[in-house]
């Protein structure tokens, strides 16, 4: 038998598993829902990942044009866009480029997060992510949806977790090429179980073909990203229509699939909110073999330092960011799985 146990169990098992929830709506952030302070919060302490960076507050991120409302962009509405400083020469005794760092204040649990994104930080330092993290970290989990650095050329998708959490080596429905499988913070320098999506899914070559669509539905049998490119036949019409209605056994195989098959998902993983930073150098782009390994010049912090035209590509643009709910659950209790934020939580992506 050339099929294990496991791969012949999840090709039965998986197809059952997908088709069980039908999402409804019940968060969309367009244009300035992302500067409303009712919805999301800058935070501006020290990188918990210690780039160069200098995470301003939503007043200083507004006068300096870091996050702003844009009229130009694809689709209807206004995009938001959130960016890092690239004007100023920076005094290699003071603070870091100043950069955004932003978090919705609501928490969610089962959920669909469909994430509409333009264009994405690119260049040589960058580290930008967009993820979602729980209070406590590691305690309530952490999921990186959109991660990479300096110019990679594919997005990551990981899971941090508590210790005892694990990904199957092989069996996975998904496109995407497994990195590591042990999702323990404390393991393997927090490296997590993540997941390699194809070329063009990150950095230039993303942004060069207008940006795509990023999902990620969280339950408690699995979690799993889909990416589609802007022009791709293959993207779900509810994913590009913004339906508020999603079912997502019909959105095909996804890059990054991971299963509570070793990982009991609802211990590891409690109420999260989104977040999307732009942090550089640090403790991933900043690493003096990655950042070689990029093709960069010089070392990361002297290449920040000292080249601020070097980030005029160092910015996120969202068309929209949308959360889904069960809708069984929803139904019953609209403020079930959502909660207010309490703190800034520092997790470390």
């Amino acid at each position: 038998m050339n099929l294990s146990l496991f791969e012949l169990l999840t090709s039965l098992l998986f197809p059952l598993l997908v088709k069980a929830a039908v999402y409804k709506e019940i968060e969309c952030y367009i244009g300035q829902d992302f500067l409303d302070p009712e919805k999301f919060t800058f935070f501006s302490d020290s990188d918990p990942t210690h780039g160069r960076v200098n995470y301003v507050n939503a007043t200083v991120a507004k006068e300096a044009n870091l996050a702003f409302v844009s009229d130009s962009g694809w689709g209807p509405g206004s995009t938001f866009i959130a960016r890092a400083d690239y004007t100023t020469v920076l005094d290699p005794d003071g603070p870091g480029r100043n950069s955004v760092r932003m978090s919705s204040n609501q928490f969610f649990n089962s959920s669909v997060v469909v994430i509409d994104l333009q264009h994405m930080p690119q260049g040589c330092g960058t580290w930008p992510a967009i993820w979602t993290l729980g209070n406590d970290w590691p305690q309530n989990g952490e999921i990186d949806i959109v991660e990479g650095v300096n110019n990679q050329l594919f997005n990551q998708a990981t899971l941090h977790t508590n210790p005892n959490c694990t990904m199957p080596a092989t069996g996975r429905p998904q496109t995407g090429t497994s990195l590591g499988n042990d999702c323990d913070v404390n393991a393997n320098f927090n490296e997590g179980c993540g997941v390699a999506f194809d070329n063009g899914t990150f950095g230039p070559g993303f942004n060069d073909a207008g940006g795509g669509w990023f999902a990620m539905e969280r339950t408690l049998e699995f979690i799993q990203v889909w990416f589609w490119p802007r022009a791709s036949r293959t993207v779900p019409s509810v994913v590009r229509n913004g339906s508020p209605i999603v079912e997502t056994q019909n959105w095909g195989t996804p890059q990054a699939y991971f299963p509570n098959t070793q990982c009991d998902l609802a211990t590891e993983f409690g109420p999260n909110q989104i977040i999307f930073d732009l942090t550089l150098c640090g403790d991933w782009a900043g690493q003096d073999l990655v950042y070689a390994a990029s093709g960069c010049p010089s070392t990361c912090t002297d290449f920040v330092n000292n080249n601020p035209e070097a980030f005029k590509e160092a910015y996120f643009e969202f068309n929209s960011i949308r959360v889904y709910q069960p809708r069984q659950a929803y139904n019953a209790n609209p403020s079930a799985n959502r909660h207010r934020r309490l703190n800034h939580a520092n997790g470390v992506h």
